[in-house]
């Protein structure tokens, strides 16, 4: 299992991006979590199988209909896995 920590900028806070995000990637099999942070970003951490985390990392590049993203960063991440996928 691999894990990778993504930063979202943009209009990403307050348009569903978060609840969008917990949808697909417990259609990939992910766990994880995906917050807001106070500079207006959304950080997702996610663990799963490679393939799932890149199908991840190219739906974040879309979001929901009302996001308009203008990058994501994606590390390595070492921590705990979580036993679903939570929005914070």
């Amino acid at each position: 299992m691999a894990a990778a920590r993504f930063l979202v900028s943009g209009v990403v806070q307050g348009v569903f991006y978060r609840a969008s995000t917990r949808t697909q990637a417990r259609q990939l099999g992910l766990t994880g979590h995906a917050r807001n942070l106070a500079d207006g970003r959304v950080e997702v951490i996610a663990h799963g199988e490679p393939d799932a985390l890149d199908a991840l990392e190219r739906w974040l590049w879309q979001g929901p209909p009302a996001a308009e993203v203008e990058g994501v960063e994606r590390a390595p991440f070492e921590g705990e896995a979580a036993r679903s996928f939570t929005t914070g």
